[in-house]
């Protein structure tokens, strides 16, 4: 019966928007450039030097994050520089790092 309750209280639109968010989360790519993003707002270059990847694909992977709103961009002369969206990113995945080293 609680779990009856529990999926009354959410819409079938808030439900595929949750499956889509979590979605983005499926690619150990974006985990590590949002890890990247924990200390520090940086450039496209400074993420793909971190992570040994060429530039276009982090542009990829970070449109991508842009889109689920994880991640921001503000312009800074010539660079855009990124930095996490807010605090609940870091909270979504120490929630999931501690769940799967129960």
């Amino acid at each position: 019966m609680q779990r009856s309750m529990m999926i009354n209280r959410v819409n079938e639109e808030e439900l595929l928007d949750l499956a889509e968010l979590f979605k983005v989360f499926g690619d150990s790519t974006r985990i590590k450039i949002l890890y990247v993003l924990f200390d520090a707002e940086i450039s496209v270059g400074e993420i793909a030097d971190k992570l040994n990847m060429t530039q276009s694909a982090i542009s990829h992977q970070l449109k991508i994050l842009k889109q689920a709103k994880l991640i921001r961009s503000r312009r800074e002369g010539k660079a855009m520089l990124y930095s996490l969206a807010d605090e609940h990113v870091k909270t979504i995945i120490a929630m999931g790092k501690e769940h799967i080293e129960e």
